[in-house]
């Protein structure tokens, strides 16, 4: 299991990827599988943990040296396993793009998950390579996003530990909104659902370099210190804490989101989404059990008034059924069976 050089598993704060990294090995583990993790000092999990890089690049995320560096000692370590005698079956790749373009000279398969959504680049990128490596969707939404005649080898969601997420039944008079502020994530939107709901709405996550702007035009003249409230990157116990509080998570997104892993926190915690009907949201959001699916912020607005009708326990376990560790770890076990008997079922059609 190869996972991104740049925070260690479990992740401090921000670390989607690593999360799902981390429940994916646990998952695989509890399967009875024979599971390394090469990852980011620091990491921990029930998998054998490799380190790779002397430290954590948290503030360099992206930055192809420190990727191609982490990729390439990875695969020296898979070549000198190879040699003594303990081969590795598989690699599964969480990176970004340097271990599908190596996977030609790589002696064991590699199953590629696809975290991110398709753009221009990244689709001349993946047709190029399509040959060399099994690529994965996370989602129904992403696949259909894949360009014309790429063939994908099967889509798996994402898993979450649902314990180790805390169950509140009762809520706190807030709605939350966490992610990166970008104007697609829809912060903006957020605060003026919430202000048309006059409830208190609370913004947390990381502002990455480029994002400055944004937050300085539509989020930070709205800051009161009361009815909306910015509190900075949060991770650990805090960040458990404000889902399983929260009323509500709004996730008003503008863009085909590829999964969206906050939705599947802050329902593992009991608290239910609304969300636009974009990307994921429309596979994980199950209207009336877990969430509403709405248009606008006024609609949104409405939704807010209404999320006493949604049970937190049914909320909790609709989660549980679809994203739980050993039934992701099962969607790939079945990839991983095709891929040691076949060549890439990917590729480009016709």
């Amino acid at each position: 299991m190869l996972a991104p050089p740049w925070i260690p598993i479990p992740p401090p704060g921000y670390g989607g990827i690593e999360l799902v990294v981390g429940a994916l090995c646990e998952g695989l583990v509890r399967l009875g599988h024979s599971v390394t993790l090469f990852a980011a000092p620091g990491s921990r999990s029930s998998a054998t943990v490799r380190e790779v890089l002397p430290r954590c690049h948290p503030y360099e995320i992206g930055h192809s040296l420190y990727e191609i560096d982490h990729v390439a000692r990875v695969l020296a370590d898979i070549d000198d396993m190879a040699d003594q005698g303990n081969p590795f079956d598989i690699l599964h790749d969480h990176c970004g793009f340097t271990a599908v373009a190596l996977a030609d000279r790589i002696r064991i398969p590699v199953v590629h998950t696809l975290h991110g959504p398709f753009t221009v680049d990244t689709s001349a990128f993946y047709r190029h390579y399509a040959d060399q490596a099994w690529l994965v969707a996370i989602s129904e939404a992403q696949r259909a996003t894949a360009p014309p005649g790429l063939r994908l080898s099967g889509v798996v969601p994402n898993p979450i530990e649902v314990s180790d997420w805390p169950f509140r039944p009762t809520k706190e008079d807030y709605v939350l909104w966490v992610g990166r502020f970008e104007h697609f994530k829809g912060a903006h939107r957020a605060i003026a659902a919430a202000r048309e709901a006059n409830v208190r709405l609370l913004l947390a996550g990381p502002i990455q370099p480029g994002q400055e702007a944004y937050f300085q035009r539509e989020i930070a003249p709205h800051l009161d210190g009361n009815q909306v409230r910015y509190l900075g990157e949060v991770g650990g116990g805090r960040k458990q804490q404000l889902f399983a509080n929260a009323r509500a998570f709004l996730m008003p997104i503008s863009w085909i989101e590829p999964f969206g892993m906050v939705m599947v926190e802050a329902m593992a915690c009991g608290t239910p989404v609304i969300a636009f009907p974009q990307g994921a949201a429309t596979e994980i959001v199950q209207p009336g059990l877990n969430g509403f699916l709405v248009d606008d912020e006024e609609t949104m607005a409405a939704a807010i008034a209404n999320v006493g009708q949604i049970d937190p326990a049914a909320c909790r376990e609709s989660v549980d059924v679809r994203f739980n560790p050993e039934v992701v770890a099962a969607g790939y076990e079945a990839i991983y069976r095709r891929v040691t008997t076949s060549r890439p079922a990917t590729g480009v059609a016709g």
